[in-house]
């Protein structure tokens, strides 16, 4: 996440380990495993699954330049290879597999001039992964970065994030200037390449985790009030959308520890949040936990935590492996950066 200001530091590691223990472990239904390290550690990092291959995306670097990166992760090989960047450098991009090629929307991009900040775009893309190339789609009906995307019967929901306040002579994100989340609910077709409004989201936010079982979609945490760690708040809340219907459910079980900037997986009909950061007056965090919602029974399990914990991380699922990529160990607004190439698998050996 971005650094806002230096403050003061404070060293988190107690207070995370107090928080795991709110919860009792689970009985372990498979083990971590250290991979390749990530070739370009990085924060505000996307991960996409296709054709058995992990793909990462985007990435910020310092003063809110946008990396553009995109590597590919070969399983067998236990090998990164680095691909052509972007089409378009930006942060925050939502990003979604359909049919073996992965969809980007949205995003952030630095202003053509004047000091950095957040400018929300529209643009939206498909990436071929065994072509190495980008071909530019339809741009959504609205701006906006830190959206969720997610595949329901051939058609991808584009859901959530910040922008700017309509009406508004802003056309970037300050931290100092009002700004705010939106519940937008876009309907992308590829089949046709356009779009349609669906119902808003009920909670706005953005930075959360999103992930579909038996075709019914969650939205899983994630900050509301504002875009920015430490001027927004974090949150727990879980919201159902059945695009068939095109109707919202909820609030279900909360999320055990309020996050954001979380990564998601799923797996046997479970949604794994991995990671996250959290801030209030007292406290700057990341995290390790790992915990796994079922939506048929709407309860969560804590799963044994990454080795590393971090936020804005890459997450994907290959095969029975729950992939997680990179991150920053530290909180925004600390005044230091500390990506990590950490590269984690949590292999499954019963499916649940």
């Amino acid at each position: 996440m971005p650094r806002l200001a230096r403050s003061a530091r404070l060293h988190f590691a107690t207070a995370v380990a107090g928080l795991m223990l709110l919860m009792p472990v689970a009985h372990a239904q498979g083990k971590w495993l250290k991979l390749a390290p990530f070739p370009q550690p990085a924060e505000e990092i996307s991960g996409a699954a296709a054709a058995g291959k992990m793909y990462v995306f985007a990435g910020l670097a310092p003063v809110w330049k946008p990396v553009g990166m995109v590597y590919e992760y070969d399983p067998a090989a236990d090998q990164w290879t680095k691909k052509k960047p972007m089409a378009l450098p930006s942060h925050h991009v939502a990003f979604t597999t359909y049919r073996d090629k992965i969809y980007a929307f949205g995003g952030f991009v630095l202003p053509e001039s004047g000091p950095p900040a957040w400018v929300p775009i529209n643009n939206a893309w498909e990436y071929d992964p065994a072509g190495d190339t980008w071909k530019a789609l339809a741009p959504m009906p609205t701006k906006r970065g830190s959206a969720l995307a997610a595949v329901v019967n051939d058609k991808i929901y584009v859901i959530g994030g910040a922008t700017t306040i309509p009406g508004s002579q802003e056309t970037a994100v300050f931290p100092t200037h009002p700004h705010m989340s939106v519940g937008t609910v876009a309907e992308y077709d590829p089949a046709t390449n356009t779009w349609r409004e669906r119902s808003s989201m009920p909670t706005p936010r953005n930075h959360a985790a999103i992930g579909v079982v038996n075709g019914k979609i969650y939205v899983i945490g994630g900050r509301v009030g504002a875009a920015f760690i430490g001027l927004a708040s974090d949150i727990s809340v879980v919201e159902e959308y059945d695009p068939a219907s095109d109707q919202w459910s909820g609030p279900r079980a909360r999320m055990p520890i309020a996050r954001s900037a979380i990564g998601a997986g799923v797996y046997g009909g479970r949604i794994y949040v991995a990671g996250g950061e959290y801030q209030d007056p007292h406290m700057m965090a990341t995290f390790r936990a790992v915990e796994a919602y079922d939506a048929a029974t709407n309860t969560w399990t804590e799963m044994p935590p990454m080795p590393v914990s971090r936020h804005g991380l890459a997450v994907g699922v290959i095969g029975n492996r729950l992939h997680v990529v990179s991150g920053d160990v530290q909180s925004a607004g600390t005044g230091v950066e500390v990506s990590t190439g950490e590269h984690d698998a949590f292999e499954f050996t019963v499916d649940k």
